[in-house]
């Protein structure tokens, strides 16, 4: 397929609102989310940002329309109509008054980059501060502890923001691409990617969408209303506390996962200690390196 001539032919801009260094907050569906816990994610922040179109993608250009068909509504026989697949951005505000943009819908089959040069266009247009992808991938924890976050970023900096990093290879989403291409762009760039306990990733799981919520907050100060993700984690997990209770291996495996998950976080938090002494005697010794001169 041709790659389109200019970024802004592949979008059709629906308004300019004067926004105060938004967060770009993205997920587009088609790669890794167990659970659908990021959907969930997405949703909520939808359903409180009071969302307003800022700009429709062409995705004609985009989109494989054998792979994302569209669906047909069929009414006593009769073609009612196509909802055809979207790719949105959208803006709002969040609890505290601050500018949000999101960009929702399908992730592309065709022209990644041509998609990041448009997306990365809007984000200078609207003066982005900081893009945050949103996740979530199926992971050896157990369902009794917190959903843990895992980070992407381009830079240590950011790949330090008190989230789980991660040394691995592995095929790349949309989400990535977006994540470098802001970057080279001088736009900050983080992949937020809750863990969901791997025997439960083809369900729904409100507790890592629960963690990618609350998580916007330390990411990019994003806050938002959490107590209706709250109340369904608890639903779900005694749920499976009574499978688990029904069946003795089951109770070995959630032993042994909890054994893991609380020796990593003890491990962590000797390592952050360890770095807080690290830090304080390196600012002593400036100190008294000042003092001599």
């Amino acid at each position: 397929m041709a790659r389109p001539a200019r970024p802004e032919d592949l979008y059709t801009l629906h308004g300019s609102p004067t926004l105060q260094d938004p967060v770009l907050l993205i997920h587009l569906t088609g790669w890794i989310d167990a659970g659908l816990c990021a959907r969930e994610a997405t949703e909520t922040i939808l359903g409180q940002i009071a969302p307003v179109t800022v700009a429709e993608f062409e995705t004609e250009w985009l989109l494989d329309h054998r792979a994302r068909r569209p669906t047909m509504h069929i009414v006593e026989g009769v073609n009612v109509g196509l909802d055809w697949p979207e790719i949105t951005l959208v803006s709002g505000r969040d609890a505290t008054g601050n500018d949000v943009l999101v960009l929702h819908g399908a992730e592309p089959d065709h022209n990644w980059r041509s998609f990041c040069d448009a997306v990365v266009s809007l984000s200078q247009r609207f003066g982005v501060r900081r893009v945050i992808g949103l996740g979530s991938y199926p992971a050896s924890s157990p369902h009794t502890r917190p959903s843990r976050l895992s980070v992407t970023a381009a830079t240590p900096d950011l790949a330090s923001l008190g989230f789980t990093p991660a040394t691995l290879d592995v095929p790349a989403g949309m989400q990535a691409a977006l994540e470098m291409a802001h970057h080279a762009a001088g736009i900050e760039s983080v992949g937020l990617w809750a863990q969901v306990p791997h025997y439960i990733s083809g369900a729904h799981y409100p507790a890592a969408s629960l963690a990618l919520i609350d998580g916007l907050v330390g990411a990019a100060g994003v806050v938002l209303d959490s107590s209706q993700l709250a109340a369904d984690a608890l639903a779900t997990r005694n749920r499976l506390d009574d499978l688990v209770d029904d069946d003795s291996s089951n109770r070995d495996m959630l032993a042994a996962l909890e054994k893991q998950y609380d020796d990593l976080v003890e491990a962590e938090a000797e390592m952050a200690t360890s770095d807080d002494l690290t830090d304080e005697l390196e600012a002593f010794l400036r100190s008294q390196n000042d003092t001599d001169d």
